[in-house]
Order: C-alpha cells, then sequence, then structure tokens
C-alpha cells in the first residue's frame, strides 16, 4: 500500500465514522420512516418508501403462490419473472402474476437483468445452490426458512451472504418482521411479566403433509418433506419459527434442546414424525417446550410465556396478558378490554389499548381496533422491499463517492442504514434459527437430548 493510497483509506474511514457520514445517512434516508413498535397511530398499509423493487420467484409450489400473491398487493414489488421446473406450477402461478416471464431454469431467471431481487421458495435442501448463485447474480436475496436442511448449507449461504455485502440478504423469519410481535417483544422488556419462568408453543393441524402427483418420480419429488435425506422434519419446517419466537422473547440461546417424535396416525411410508415435542433449556435453567402434530386440530396455534408477575398468551395477531395477584399495578390495565378465559381474566394487549384508551368488544372485534392487521408473511416482504431498496441506494452511493474495491468499508457504511431498515432476520438470525430447528429435529427423530455447543453457531 503507497503513502498515498493509506491516507486516502484512513480519510475514508474517518468520514464514514465522522458527522459527515451521519448527515450523508441523514440525506439517503429522508422519508424512511424506521418501525416503532409502541407507535399506535402506524399503518401497515402505508405505501413502502422508494421506487419498485423488481422481484423473481423461484418456486412456484403452494407457498410460492401465496408469496406471488402477497407481493401483488404491495404498491411497489412486481413479479416480473417466475421460476419453477415443474411446467403445472409454473402455469398456475403465472395466473397471478401474467407479466411475468416464465422460466423453467432458475439460472435463466438470474441471468434476466430485469431482476432485481429474488424470493427463494424451492424445498428447503435445494436453497443453497440457488441462493448463493443468486449473490454471485447481484441480486438481493429473500429466502425461506429454513434457509437449509442442514447446519452445513446453511452456515454456507450465511458466509455467502456475509461475503457479497452488495446484497442484501433477508431470511423467511416472518415473526421477526411482524409489528404486533415487535410491539409484544418492546412490552415483555418493560419487565411487566417479572422473572422468566417458562415458555410453551403449539402448531396443531391435522393434514397429511402428503399431496398427491402425476407420476411416482414426481410424488417423491413433491412430498420432500416426508423423507428424512431432504427434510428436517415438522420440528425444522414448521417448528423453527416458534422455537425462534421462544428464542427472541426469552432474549438468549438454548443450550440443549431435547426431542420426542412419533409417528402416530399418517402411515403411508413417511420416515420422519407426525407429532413431536421439543424442550429448549437455557442456561439460566428457563425452559421452553414447543409441541407439534399433525395429527389434531385441536387448540390450533399459540404461544405461552411465563413470568413471575404475568403471563402473555400471543394468537395469530392477538395477545392476552394473565395477571398475579400480587403482581404490581402498571397504571394503563384499568383502561383496557379484558376478556376472560375459563376462570381467568386476559388484559388484552394491543398497541392503543397501552395508551389509556379502551378497548371494547369481544377479542375479535377488539383486534379490529390494532393498526396492525396484514400477514407475518406480507410483513415480512414488505421489509424486505424496503430494506433492498434502502440497501441498494446506500450501496449505490457508496460507490460513486469511493469506488467499489473495499468491501470492508463498505460493510461499515452499510452497518449505518440499519436505524433506517425494517425489523428483519438477516443470515446471522437465519443461520443461528436454522441451527437450532435442525438440531430438534436430530433430537425428535432420535428420541434423546442434544447439546448445543456455541461452535455450532459459528460461521467460521
Amino acid at each position: 500500500m503507497t503513502d498515498q493510497t493509506e491516507k486516502m483509506d484512513l480519510n475514508r474511514r474517518d468520514f464514514l465514522k465522522g458527522g459527515s457520514m451521519a448527515g450523508m445517512m441523514a440525506m439517503m434516508a429522508s422519508g424512511a420512516t424506521a418501525f416503532k413498535p409502541a407507535d399506535a397511530n402506524a399503518q401497515s398499509s402505508k405505501p413502502p418508501i422508494g421506487p419498485p423493487v423488481k422481484f423473481g420467484v423461484i418456486g412456484c409450489g403452494y407457498h410460492g403462490r401465496d408469496i406471488v400473491g402477497t407481493l401483488a398487493v404491495l404498491p411497489n414489488a412486481p413479479v416480473v419473472a417466475i421460476c419453477d421446473h415443474y411446467g403445472a406450477f409454473l402455469r398456475r402461478t403465472g395466473r397471478s402474476a401474467p407479466e411475468a416471464t416464465k422460466y423453467e431454469n432458475y439460472k435463466d431467471l438470474l441471468a434476466d437483468e430485469n431482476v432485481e431481487a429474488v424470493v427463494v421458495a424451492t424445498p428447503s435442501h435445494q436453497h443453497k445452490e440457488i441462493v448463493i448463485d443468486a449473490l454471485k447474480a447481484g441480486k438481493h436475496v429473500y429466502c425461506e426458512a429454513p434457509i437449509a436442511s442442514s447446519i452445513e448449507d446453511a452456515r454456507a449461504i450465511a458466509l455467502a451472504a456475509k461475503n457479497t455485502p452488495k446484497q442484501y440478504f433477508q431470511a423467511g423469519l416472518q415473526y421477526r418482521s411482524d409489528p404486533q410481535r415487535h410491539f409484544l417483544v418492546d412490552y415483555v422488556r418493560t419487565g411487566a411479566w417479572g422473572h422468566s419462568i417458562f415458555a410453551r408453543a403449539q402448531w396443531h393441524k391435522k393434514t397429511s403433509w402428503k399431496r398427491a402427483a402425476p407420476s411416482n418420480e414426481r410424488e417423491r419429488e413433491i412430498n420432500w418433506r416426508l423423507d428424512k435425506k431432504t427434510s428436517c422434519g415438522i420440528a425444522g419446517e414448521i417448528g423453527i419459527h416458534l422455537l425462534d419466537a421462544n428464542n427472541w422473547f426469552l432474549s438468549g440461546r438454548p443450550s440443549a434442546v431435547s426431542g420426542f417424535g412419533s409417528n402416530l396416525l399418517w402411515k403411508d411410508g413417511r420416515d420422519v414424525p407426525d407429532t413431536a415435542q421439543v424442550t429448549l433449556e437455557y442456561p439460566d435453567g428457563v425452559q421452553s417446550y414447543v409441541d407439534i402434530t399433525l395429527c389434531n386440530s385441536f387448540d390450533s396455534e399459540y404461544e405461552m410465556y411465563h413470568g413471575t408477575d404475568s403471563a402473555l398468551m400471543v394468537r395469530g395477531s392477538q395477545a392476552w396478558m394473565f395477571k398475579e395477584a400480587d403482581a404490581p399495578m402498571l397504571g394503563w390495565e384499568v383502561y383496557a378490554k379484558k376478556d376472560t378465559f375459563h376462570k381467568e381474566v386476559g388484559i388484552y394487549l394491543v398497541a392503543n389499548a397501552t395508551k389509556l384508551t379502551t378497548v371494547t368488544g369481544s377479542g375479535e372485534e377488539a383486534a379490529k381496533a390494532s393498526p396492525f392487521t396484514d400477514t407475518p408473511l406480507w410483513y415480512a416482504l414488505e421489509a424486505f422491499v424496503h430494506n433492498a431498496y434502502v440497501h441498494q441506494s446506500g450501496v449505490e452511493d457508496f460507490i460513486a463517492s469511493f469506488g467499489d474495491t473495499d468491501d470492508e468499508i463498505l460493510g461499515e457504511y452499510l452497518a449505518e442504514l440499519e436505524g433506517s431498515k425494517k425489523p428483519a432476520a438477516g443470515y446471522q438470525l437465519g443461520f443461528e434459527a436454522n441451527v437450532i430447528a435442525v438440531k430438534a429435529h436430530e433430537a425428535t427423530m432420535n428420541n434423546k437430548r442434544v447439546e448445543l455447543d456455541d461452535s455450532l453457531f459459528d460461521l467460521g
């Protein structure tokens, strides 16, 4: 390095760490409002800031079609390309995106210069090659969770995202972008439930997971989730969202996971359980329990978080607090809507209910008072569109000012833009959740306890 180059490099670093950088960031982010969880006046349906981000969707199965349909209702997320090697899926999804170019090979979609960002919605075991190729092709990437069916593939994806700072990567942990969830986490952080005791969550839905196909080959391909060679089972494919939510609300990462799995109803040749129970152990002695079944639908899906002063129930976009008799008064709860569950009284938790505003009516009616009315997928994709635009703007601004030869300084520069982005799961959160999900699946497959050494979470 010459003296002149070193001097320029130091000047650049000083600039990026100083007030000039902050000023430039403010100008770049002008008009882009960061999410404020406690803002009861926030409107989820407001158009995101910035011009359109043109999407390609890779994988047109059931969830891929849901993604295309969700992008269609966002004001600046046009789907310009879709891809699936199975013609029936491609044609069916094409009805929701009639202007999109159709590709059977994902590499042809990545070569399409009109595509700026891709959503990878293929089976989990196929994610690695597609995501890495997409990042190399200069596309921003939203990868469904779990981001991979193995820890090795998840690590490769996370490293690829880390080492391509010009591209924005988001893992499909939808709860991480849900503003109602952020409101609840902020509530938890106030200490209103006292000290954490334990958590439990469940997902109950009577469904076989098996889908019919016109040929044996296609049937094996489409039912990849039922094959232990390609799937991380219900503990990973479904449980990852509940396991990650437990970690988030409890502010920790588990040190061990135990699992029990059985195939109790669907005797159709599958070699992964249709029912599983997972227990996470945290270093401070707190535990969480997750129960998942494809055999019974009773009581559906919800989470419970228990503290010394109160318990929190979360069902979809609704939540209730159940206070202990000896819990201190918080003040605002006397104005909030209360629902009776058997003999327990739950205080309805919605953003404007904590603003000394009375919420009346049933829990379902009270939910209409919440500003957070869209699906978790909608919020996750909205965050991706917004963040990809902010990220791309930052990259372009940096290159215009300093060139594109210093990825380390670019990374520092982009880190300053985080406050202008909406909440979302990046590659680190996506990888850590994937590790826990894969190990939970391992535990349920073998009915055993698995310790989670810190080295498992090391990207290297």
